[in-house]
């Protein structure tokens, strides 16, 4: 059956006019080994790394389709982990710039992210409430935590095994890892707790709220186990006294809810005042600990230094001196034990940061000369660093760099092409940009108004723009320069469209105006030669503001919609009416007319568009084309195929002879605002509110209809899929804790790819018994067919195709497939694990999905009799495997230590990351021990 009609795919081509996303926060990178160049920032869905000090963009990390809502690099700055709005978290290198892990977990979008001290372990929280630990090496989740009522806003590791995290449910939980429980609530906090930071080496928390103030709370470690020949009236006054500092600013107990203090206390010691008055978005402290920075809903950073133990105790001893002296002055003894320092004392507020507009989010670096530096991820597209010398007597922040090239400050509310389809014209509020298309680089920068509609002069050297103050504004893209200013309308100029004969122009507006124009030449006082201008020739006074303007190709019409929904069409020669198209329940904000005139387009507010017949003005079709509001509407250059774009993030393609969806370009994350094609109809490029400017290309692959539906309705069921509720596990509690992964479509395809492999292991363990059943019949050798598939693996057994298998399933996908497979499939199963087992191959991988299934289908197993027998078996391998795997490991290790020690030894040099630390620690010491003899 051939094809009726072809349609070419419209794809992807290119992002740009974007610096960062203010979805997420930037991070410090460590590229070729410097820290504090380069910056990692989202960028929709994908991860822009800047160089700060050349301005450029130096590698992207590639996304798939969510948007990125956090970001976080590892501790050895070889990695980085990016959360996205759809809860999945991914892994990137920053040497290839490729992901090498991707976990799925969380229901809703990722909101914090950390890496323990060694770059090991991974916990994320969530808009879904859960906080999961992660095992990065083994790309496995460990556990979920669940205990808050909102969304996580900050998860932090302590080193004692320990975890802290904070939500919107104004409650910070303390969860021992090794027990996998919560055993403290802090509820001092009236409002959501929207920040946490460490300080003081992990002996002291600050949190900050939606008030001004900053929480400051002690934290005291318990190291003794208590004795169990205590009475328990002293355990009980003891719990009760640690209830008591735990309450925090709540005075009022539940008894119920006393804890045990088992690991350490926390106890609030003041506040500190922030000069914000809105609540805090970030609170962060640089790696040290030693700086702490915070702000609010408003364009200032606060930035505060603490005070380390050695800098406090000489601060005592400055004071306790003072305190001698005042007391030999008044000849009366006051004790040294009296004299304290009060917490604005420990925590000094060092300078305030303005920047140049809204901080979405910071981060903040500490280099080994005492040098701070500060990135801010500023509202309106920029990125701003700055530098900060701490030793200074009088700390000035400086403005490192700024990156604002990349893009406009506010929203691209117009786009043109020009008519050699190399150049994009694009406004915002502030200013004009002309991009080159194939390199994507901005040509130029001119200010202007806020902008809302524009075009290309004929001949590509000027361009107009209409403003929302009512004014055309002529600029000269070869100087950048604006030639003229004039006023068009009493309010904003909605609609501008050149006319077909290129003389001119027509303009409608919010005063109920449309005004005609002509190009003319004049003389410039300036200079001898004649510029060009522009002059109004006639003007079409209606009874509603003018919302948009277009000419028939003919130049015979003129259609123009109005704000009582309706689409008028007037001749162009005298103005005359001749058709009123009334239909849309709102009014219409975008159409166009078709090449040969013969069609009209236009698109409501009213989600719907209409297509209509411009001889008679009968409606031929009315479609209902997005979820919210059509924003602006074009036709493809000589065909009847056009595009739309919405409030619902989507452009979409139609055809106007057929009436049928044709195509839908998904990419942008907010609402699209306006699009433009290229005359020859290869290029498309939208403008949307997440900033960003994207590039569509139309690619030589043929586009079939009835494979687009099926492979939307593939997209729908998985997405269902994924919205299902997730598989109970037999015997498991609903308490704190929970499995790390959930349900997706790849854990089901893995799960069907395991059974798949299994019925293919029983078919060839059947065709194997009838082979040997025949061969002993007729008494000689019969060759066996062999399978196709296990051929192609290069003739392996069916037990070691099932192993192969096996091993392809992701290790963060393993625990969800396997609780998906059904039971029927688990017997053949551990009768393979025992026979791999035994011969030694992935015992590690093995085992781990044994345990798992042993204990998700315990009952079912242990009722089994027939697998008594395996169970046993596996009991005996499973045991002397690990042991050997043990002992492996082991003798690895001590051989590791015995070489490192050899290597010391022979060149007198500390080895591994604790060298420095050991240093630190002994000229402390030495500097104790001065200031000790130097106040005897």
């Amino acid at each position: 059956m051939g094809l009726t009609k072809q349609y070419l795919r419209y794809g992807p081509a290119a992002l740009f006019g974007l610096v960062a996303s203010t979805r997420g926060n930037p991070a410090f990178v460590a590229l070729r080994g410097e820290r504090g160049r380069c910056v990692a920032v989202p960028a929709c869905e994908h991860v822009f790394v800047w160089d700060t000090r050349k301005g450029e963009k130096v590698l992207i990390l590639k996304g798939l389709k969510e948007e990125v809502s956090c970001l976080c690099p590892s501790p050895d700055g070889l990695h980085l982990a990016v959360g996205y709005e759809d809860g999945s978290i991914r892994v990137f290198s920053l040497l290839s710039g490729e992901a090498n892990v991707t976990f799925s977990g969380h229901k809703a979008a990722v909101t914090a992210l950390k890496y323990d001290h060694l770059g090991g372990r991974l916990v994320s929280g969530s808009k879904d409430t859960d906080v999961i630990l992660w095992d990065v090496i083994n790309e496995s989740g460990l556990y979920r935590l669940k205990g808050h009522k909102d969304a996580i806003t900050q998860v932090l590791f302590l080193k004692r095994n320990l975890l802290v995290t904070s939500g919107k449910d104004t409650l910070v939980k303390w969860w021992d890892l090794d027990m996998q429980h919560c055993f403290k609530t802090l509820v001092g906090h009236r409002t959501e707790v929207w920040g946490l930071a460490l300080v003081s080496e992990e002996k002291r928390l600050i949190t900050g709220t939606a008030d001004s103030e900053l929480r400051v709370w002690d934290i005291a470690y318990i190291q003794e186990i208590k004795d169990p020949d205590e009475p328990e009236s002293k355990k009980s006054k003891g719990s009760s006294l640690g209830a008591e500092e735990n309450t925090g600013e709540d005075e009022t107990l539940d008894l119920d809810e006393i804890p045990e203090e088992r690991l350490l206390t926390c106890r609030k010691v003041g506040s500190i005042m922030r000069e914000g008055r809105d609540r805090v978005v970030t609170l962060a402290t640089d790696q040290t600990g030693k700086i702490l920075a915070c702000h609010g809903t408003d364009a200032v950073l606060e930035v505060f230094t603490v005070l380390s133990e050695e800098e406090v105790q000489k601060k005592l001893e400055k004071k306790a001196k003072k305190a001698k002296k005042k007391a030999k002055r008044k000849s009366e003894e006051q004790s040294e034990g009296t004299v304290e320092l009060s917490l604005q004392e420990e925590i000094q507020r060092v300078i305030n940061i303005r920047a140049s507009a809204k901080i979405k989010s910071f981060d903040l670096i500490l280099s080994p000369k005492g040098e701070l530096k500060i990135v801010l991820l500023l509202q309106n597209n920029i990125i701003e660093s700055y530098k900060l010398s701490l030793s200074a007597q009088v700390p000035q922040a400086v403005r490192a760099s700024k990156i604002t090239i990349g893009g406009h400050r506010s929203d691209v509310r117009t786009l043109a092409f020009s008519s050699d389809n190399i150049a994009i014209l694009s406004a915002s509020a502030e200013s004009v940009k002309i991009w080159n298309r194939s390199t994507l680089q901005c040509i130029r920068t001119m200010e202007c108004d806020y902008a809302l509609c524009s075009l290309f002069v004929p001949g590509d050297r000027q361009a107009i723009v209409g403003t929302k103050t009512g004014k055309l504004q002529l600029y000269d893209l070869a100087s950048g320069s604006l030639m003229e200013t004039l006023s068009a309308h009493d309010g904003a100029v909605w609609s501008i469209a050149l006319s077909p004969d290129q003389h001119g122009f027509v303009t409608g507006g919010a005063d109920k105006c449309v005004k005609f124009w002509e190009f003319e030449l004049v003389k410039d006082e300036s200079s001898i030669q004649k510029r060009l201008s522009i002059k109004q020739m006639r003007i079409l006074q209606l009874d509603e503001d003018v919302l948009c303007v277009r000419y028939s190709p003919n130049h015979k019409l003129l259609a123009v919609s109005l704000l009582d929904c309706t689409v008028k069409v007037f001749y162009t020669d005298t103005l005359k009416f001749f058709l009123s198209l009334y239909g849309h329940k709102l009014p219409v904000l975008c159409m166009d007319i078709s090449y040969d005139g013969a069609l009209i387009a236009t698109g409501s507010a009213d989600r719907n568009v209409k297509i209509w017949g411009l001889d008679f003005g009968d409606c031929h079709r009315s479609l209902f084309a997005h979820d919210d509001s059509v924003m602006h509407l074009q036709f493809v250059a000589k065909s009847h195929l056009f595009f739309t774009a919405g409030k619902d993030n989507k452009i979409k393609q139609w055809d106007a002879d057929k009436f049928e969806h044709i195509q839908t370009l998904e990419g942008h994350h907010q609402e699209v605002w306006c699009l433009a094609l290229s005359p020859n109809g290869d290029y498309i490029v939208s403008a949307s509110h997440d900033k960003s400017l994207r590039l569509w290309e139309r690619t030589r692959e043929p586009l079939i209809l009835e494979e687009e539906r099926e492979m939307q309705r593939e997209a729908e069921y998985e997405e269902s899929v994924a919205k299902e509720e997730q598989p109970v596990v037999a015997g498991e509690t609903q308490g704190e804790t929970g499995l790390a992964g959930k349900k997706t479509i790849e854990t089901i395809k893995a799960a069907e790819r395991i059974m798949e492999a299994i019925e293919l292991y029983r078919e060839e363990m059947a065709k194997l018994k009838e082979h040997k059943a025949i061969c002993k019949a007729a008494g000689k050798e019969v060759p066996l067919p062999v399978n196709p598939i296990l051929y192609a693996y290069g003739n392996i057994t069916p037990s070691a195709y099932v192993l192969e298998v096996f091993k392809k399933v992701k290790s963060s996908e393993l625990e969800e497939s396997l609780l998906v497979l059904p039971f029927s499939y688990v017997p053949d199963l551990l009768r393979l694990f025992s026979e791999h087992i035994h011969l030694g191959s992935e015992v590690e991988l093995l085992c781990r999905a044994l345990i798992f299934l042993l204990k998700i289908h315990f009952g079912h197993i242990t009722s089994n009799h027939m697998l008594v027998s395996v169970i046993e078996n596996l009991k005996k391998t499973t045991i002397s495997r690990v042991s050997e795997a043990r002992d492996v490991l082991g003798f690895n290790m001590a051989g590791l230590q015995y070489l490192k020690r050899e290597i010391e030894a022979r060149d007198e040099v500390t080895f591994f990351a604790d060298a420095a630390d050991r240093f630190e620690e002994k000229r402390r010491k030495r500097k104790k021990e001065k200031m000790v003899l130097a106040v005897i």
